[in-house]
């Protein structure tokens, strides 16, 4: 994936997110509408489950017993205030008076793609910062460094992978990693010799630009080692 391929994938996915987000919000309203709707019905079987008159649960709770009235039949609309009390009373979850929805599957199954001979897993869903992981075969190719905004960050999961950034031509190894403006000329490819596997997190505009190339030495990040040696 070269920069530019970067640019449009995170765009198109910034662009597609906006109108999802807009429906979702459309249809986000009626299911809490709908949701409320049943609070009533809720109500009414829960403190028939504990034995409760109307005025029995209603005094328990600290309301009058036409409140409580109106809130089962649904011509009050139910309120925090209103539920709490009666969650404690009744002894049962906020969300089993309400009805909330379940927790959705956290898991993201976005299928991998080809992009000019590589293979390019999607590890995040379109919107905000986006992350790939990208299988680089083999092949030399030649460098077509570009520029655009933003930023990114480049880990070598396995094998070696060449980094055009500005004037500077690097091999990153595995567990090695690059961080640069997306705005300085770059690049990143095969080297010839073997594939490499990456991670790639690509972000808004605005970090600077910080690399470890091959072969140097990782900062000593001791806290107590003098700065400043005589």
């Amino acid at each position: 994936m070269t920069g530019r391929e970067s640019s449009l994938s995170h765009s198109e996915a910034t662009g597609g997110s906006a109108g999802s987000a807009a429906a979702g919000g459309a249809g986000g309203d009626g299911r809490i509408a709908a949701a409320l709707d049943l609070v009533g019905s809720r109500l009414r079987r829960v403190r028939e489950q504990r034995g409760l008159t109307l005025t029995e649960a209603a005094g328990l709770a600290g309301m009058s017993k036409s409140t409580l009235s109106r809130l089962e039949t649904g011509q009050r609309k139910p309120s925090l205030e209103l539920l709490l009390p009666l969650a404690r009373t009744y002894r049962v979850p906020l969300d089993d008076l309400v009805g909330a929805p379940e927790v959705g599957d956290p898991r993201i199954r976005l299928k991998p793609r080809r992009v000019n001979g590589r293979t390019v897993l999607p590890l995040t869903r379109p919107g905000g910062i986006q992350a790939w992981k990208i299988v680089i075969p083999t092949t030399q190719s030649d460098p077509a460094p570009r520029t655009h905004d933003g930023f990114e960050w480049l880990y070598v999961l396995s094998g070696r992978m060449r980094l055009i950034l500005g004037d500077q031509d690097l091999v990153l190894g595995t567990g090695e990693a690059a961080e640069f403006d997306t705005q300085v000329p770059h690049w990143f490819g095969s080297t010839g010799d073997e594939p490499a596997e990456v991670l790639s997190i690509f972000g808004r505009p605005g970090e600077r630009m910080l690399v470890r190339a091959s072969g140097q030495d990782a900062p000593d990040d001791d806290p107590e080692k003098d700065p400043h040696p005589a």
